[in-house]
C-alpha cells in the first residue's frame, strides 16, 4: 500500500525525530536501524525508501538536534535577559540535565562520536555548533567581539567537558561536585570582563 507525500514526509520527521534523541541517548553505534524503525512504530522496510544509509540519517538526526537545541537557546537567553548566562549554566551544568541525555544537548551527547563519522555528520554537526557560539558570544562579557568570542568558546568548552565528566563517573557525590564546581567558575568574570575558571593557579580562593 503506498502512503502519501504528506504521510511519506511525516514518517520521516518521525524518524529523525527518534533518532535525534536514540542517538544521543546511546550513540550512533548502540542502537540498529530495525529497532529505531520500531521505536518510531514503522517497518524496517521502510527505512531504504526515506534514507540512503544509517550514515544519512545520523548527519540528519544530529542536524535536527543540534537546530532544536540551539532553539531552545536562543528562546531561553530571551526570556531570561540579564541573568541569561547564569541561568543557562545553572541549567545546563544541571543533574536534569546530566540525567537525560536523550533530550539535551547533542555536543555533549554525540561530540566523540561524531569525530569518528563521515563527512556528512562532521559537518552537520559544525554547522550547528555555530548558532550556540553566536549565542553564548551575546552573553558573556568582553571589551571587544574578539574577546567575547574566545570566551564563549572556552565556556561553552567548559560547559560541555564538565557535563561529560559528571556523566561519566559513578560516584554520584563527585559528579554533584564537578557540577557545582563549573558552575561557580565558569560564572565568574575576571578583571578583563573575559570569563575564567578559578583554581589553584588563577588567585582565586
Amino acid at each position: 500500500m503506498r502512503v502519501s507525500k504528506e504521510q511519506a514526509a511525516e514518517n520521516r520527521r518521525r524518524v529523525v525525530e527518534v533518532a535525534s534523541a536514540l542517538f544521543r541517548e546511546r550513540g550512533f553505534n548502540g542502537i540498529g536501524v530495525a529497532d529505531l524503525m520500531k521505536e518510531a512504530g514503522l517497518t524496517h522496510g521502510g527505512f531504504y525508501g526515506q534514507f540512503a544509509s544509517k550514515e544519512d540519517l545520523a548527519a540528519e538526526a544530529c542536524a535536527h538536534a543540534m537546530e532544536t537545541m540551539s532553539a531552545r537557546w536562543s528562546q531561553a537567553a530571551e526570556t531570561a535577559g540579564e541573568d541569561a548566562l547564569p541561568a543557562m549554566l545553572d541549567s545546563y551544568l544541571s543533574p536534569r540535565h546530566r540525567d537525560h541525555s536523550a533530550a539535551g544537548c547533542p555536543v555533549a551527547a554525540l561530540g566523540t562520536d561524531v569525530a569518528r563519522q563521515g563527512g556528512a555528520a562532521r559537518g552537520a554537526f559544525t554547522r550547528g555548533l555555530r548558532p550556540f557560539l553566536d549565542s553564548l558570544s551575546r552573553l558573556v562579557p568582553g571589551r571587544s567581539a574578539e574577546a567575547k568570542r574566545k570566551a564563549a568558546l572556552a565556556t561553552f568548552s567548559g560547559m560541555v567537558g564538565a557535563l561529560i565528566l559528571a556523566r561519566a563517573v559513578d560516584d554520584p557525590a563527585l559528579s554533584e561536585e564537578i557540577l557545582a564546581a563549573a558552575r561557580a567558575s565558569l560564572g565568574k568574570p575576571d578583571s578583563g570582563g573575559a570569563l575564567t575558571a578559578v583554581g589553584p593557579d588563577s588567585g582565586g580562593n
